[in-house]
């Protein structure tokens, strides 16, 4: 049953983070000396220590291997501080793109129920405190310097060196949703799920989203080999769930699946899931899903998030649900439907200005790219697309540069500030002009690039912001800045 407890407030009067919006952060430790935990006096010293260690979500050239990405030296770590990972009961997604939304979903409806819940997500927007909440609760300021804290003054115990950027964050999440008596964690995995530091963890059920181009140089070059590093999540005996895939990727995930002694299903095969497009004066176009199993029944359910690939996170996230069933967790139907409804997830086709109507999206691969201005088309009216874009030379970035020219009406390329491995916009420009005989333009940061955009837009356009999380991150904390000054005026 649900556990009671107080909500801790993240909205502590202390310096604000200086997190991927700030930028003032050192992206790795070259091998210098880190500092010591005494160091750590408060959110803002416990930061300076974070940001001292690898930081492989910034750094242009990684290599991808059991060294680099040791889970020996996580549970190590986890050891030290106890092995709190082990006093969780979690539920842990992977995939190429929807996982962020398939866990916030999941939550969202776990929460509503009455569960405490933790959720674990990454990258973030503005704040770091953002991918560790509980109840929709950031980390107080407080709880993550103590947290961190507790790691720096281990760290130096660990034989294969000093952990990474990630390997504390997810440590400092392990740690305070055990802290906290969590119900039950919602994990997303970072890159990949083999060798992703999430995958010490023994979970409940496994997910995996829609797996597509991303990260070829790390994870592979073909849908197959990328389908087998996500299924490094599967556990001997832990049910695994996935939507419908395509024919490399089934049948590299029920290689895998076979390979563990993994339970698979699919939703829309061993799980009946079904959804329909459609609009009304109250919802405006949405679309519903419908999910049966031998213990549940959802029949047209509104999904939250725009997006006809939304409904396949639905599902799947209502198929999660069904699996905990089996673990005693109970849901009152109308409990559940009022979570899934109040779903909310930043950057995801998500108006951040109304005029002009400017919409800003984390979308980061060719699919998603080409998910975006598909739900775009279906959900919202406009006459023409501009699109802010820029992305980070770890992509894809010709089949991201095609589906642009596919939808786009106008395009400015630009960079974001944070983003160490951002493609020049200059860059973006030739090789969009190569493959597309288009025109475009360019330019140096985000800002002059959304006042360009204004001045190629009526009110029935629409200006959409995306390539990546932290172009969308950067826009976002933007437009936040200008309606809190606005609002103080």
């Amino acid at each position: 049953m649900p556990t009671t407890r107080t909500k801790r407030s993240g909205k502590a009067k202390t310096p604000a983070s200086r997190g991927r919006a700030a930028g003032k952060s050192t992206p790795a430790n070259r091998g210098g000396k880190l500092s010591p935990a005494s160091s750590i006096t408060n959110y803002t010293t416990a930061l300076k220590w974070l940001y001292e260690h690898v930081d492989y979500e910034r750094l242009r050239l990684v290599k991808y291997d059991d060294a680099t990405f040791s889970l020996d030296r996580m549970r190590q770590l986890l050891e030290l501080l106890g092995n709190p990972h082990e006093e969780i009961k979690c539920v842990q997604i992977a995939g190429t793109k929807g996982k962020g939304s398939t866990c916030a979903m999941t939550a969202s409806m776990l929460e509503s129920c009455g569960y405490t819940v933790g959720l674990y997500s990454s990258p973030h927007l503005i704040d770091l405190r953002e991918r560790i909440t509980i109840n929709g609760d950031m980390i107080s300021y407080a709880d993550c310097a103590e947290i961190f804290k507790q790691i720096a003054s281990v760290e130096k115990k660990l034989d294969a060196g000093p952990p990474t950027f990630f390997e504390i964050m997810t440590a400092a999440c392990f740690k305070y949703f055990a802290d906290q008596a969590v119900d039950i964690a919602v994990l997303e995995t970072g890159l990949g799920g083999r060798l992703d530091c999430t995958t010490v963890v023994t979970p409940l059920v496994t997910a995996i989203t829609s797996i597509s181009y991303d990260h070829t140089n790390l994870l592979g070059s073909t849908l197959g080999a990328i389908a087998r590093e996500k299924a490094g999540i599967f556990k001997p005996g832990v049910p695994a769930l996935t939507i419908e895939q395509d024919d490399e990727v089934a049948a590299a995930l029920e290689e895998c699946a076979d390979q563990t002694g993994t339970p698979l299903e699919y939703t829309g095969k061993q799980v009946e899931f079904s959804y329909r497009f459609e609009a009304n004066k109250e919802l405006g176009p949405h679309t519903r899903v419908c999910i049966t199993t031998d213990t549940s029944r959802f029949e047209h359910l509104a999904v939250p998030l725009k997006g006809e690939h939304q409904a396949h996170n639905c599902g799947l996230a209502l198929a999660i649900l069904d699996k905990l069933k089996r673990h005693g967790f109970h849901f009152e139907e109308q409990k559940l439907i009022s979570g899934l409804a109040a779903t909310t997830l930043p950057a995801r086709m998500e108006q951040v200005h109304d005029t002009p109507r400017v919409i800003i999206d984390g979308a980061h691969n060719a699919a998603s790219i080409q998910a975006l201005i598909k739900s775009l088309g279906a959900h919202i009216q406009y006459d023409s697309l501009v699109m802010v874009f820029g992305c980070g030379q770890d992509k894809d970035v010709k089949g991201m540069l095609e589906q642009v020219a596919l939808g786009a009406d106008k395009v400015i390329f630009t960079r974001a500030k944070m983003n160490p491995r951002a493609v020049e916009p200059t860059d973006l420009l030739k090789q969009f002009t190569d493959l597309s005989g288009k025109m475009a333009q360019t330019a140096d940061n985000m800002q002059d690039a959304l006042k360009l955009a204004g001045l190629a837009v009526s009110r029935e356009d629409l200006i959409i912001v995306t390539g990546s999380f932290y172009l969308a991150g950067e826009a976002r904390k933007y437009f936040l800045d200008h309606a809190a000054k606005k609002a103080k005026r």
